[in-house]
């Protein structure tokens, strides 16, 4: 088992799966981060026109 996951990491296309999905990863975690706030701010703006709209 030791000797597969050693030839995995040695191998080229073994190396570039892993350098996706660590790529892959880092983009989620910076999507997931940038969403947060924007999803608080969208919040924020439907209550505002929800005011505006009872108060029309």
């Amino acid at each position: 088992m030791l000797s597969k996951a050693k030839s995995f990491l040695r191998d080229r296309e073994g190396a570039t799966a892993i350098e996706y999905a660590v790529i892959a990863g880092l983009i989620s975690i910076a999507v997931l981060t940038a969403a947060t706030p924007i999803g608080a701010r969208i919040g924020v703006l439907m209550n505002t026109i929800k005011t505006a709209i009872g108060a029309a």
